[in-house]
């Protein structure tokens, strides 16, 4: 795929422009600030499943504790997968540090088989007029997050893009990933 590593760095802001260097069929799911599981919900004309892969307090990957203040190393991380009946669509990583899961915010931590996106889409209706930091990359085997998730997905394809957003729920910090698996876009 011409795409490769045409990109800056590991992780790049869509604000930059370097979202233009995905081909044009990824390119609004990279760059969009919506509710994802809206926006699969739609473009599949049905309800999507939420797997639950792992629920638990996990060591942080060394990139991903730089978005917060206090450099937490351990950190409640829930990671999903995203399907359509039996075929997965995204896999989803959210990294919650403990003190965004505190007070009005502890639903974060019940969530069960519901999507991240209700809650934090309910809990800010306007998240997709607000400015939040969204990354993108072009994952490869050589990339740690790739590895990681080849363990709980055995299918996962060489290559595939990803975004990463950092959201606000009542000012406290939430990294969520979604590395887009081909048969979002029908290629199975």
């Amino acid at each position: 795929m011409p795409h490769q590593r045409r990109l800056l760095s590991e992780w790049n802001r869509v604000d930059s422009g370097e979202v233009h260097l995905a081909p044009r069929r990824w390119q609004a799911w990279l760059s969009d600030t919506g509710s994802l599981t809206q926006k699969i919900e739609r473009h599949i004309a049905q309800r999507l499943e939420v797997r639950v892969l792992r629920d638990s307090r996990q060591t942080l990957n060394s990139d991903e504790s730089r978005y917060f203040h206090l450099r937490p190393r351990r950190c409640r991380i829930r990671e999903v997968l995203l399907c359509q009946g039996d075929t997965p669509l995204v896999i989803a990583r959210s990294v919650i540090p403990t003190s965004s899961a505190q007070g009005g915010n502890q639903s974060i931590l019940r969530l069960g088989s519901k999507p991240l996106g209700a809650v934090l889409f309910a809990k800010m209706p306007h998240a997709s007029q607000r400015k939040v930091l969204r990354e993108i990359t072009y994952l490869s085997k050589r990339d740690p997050l790739w590895r990681q998730f080849k363990k709980v997905h055995p299918e996962l394809p060489s290559k595939l893009w990803a975004r990463r957003t950092v959201y606000q729920l009542k000012g406290k910090p939430i990294l969520v990933c979604e590395v887009f698996l081909p048969a979002l876009l029908g290629d199975r």
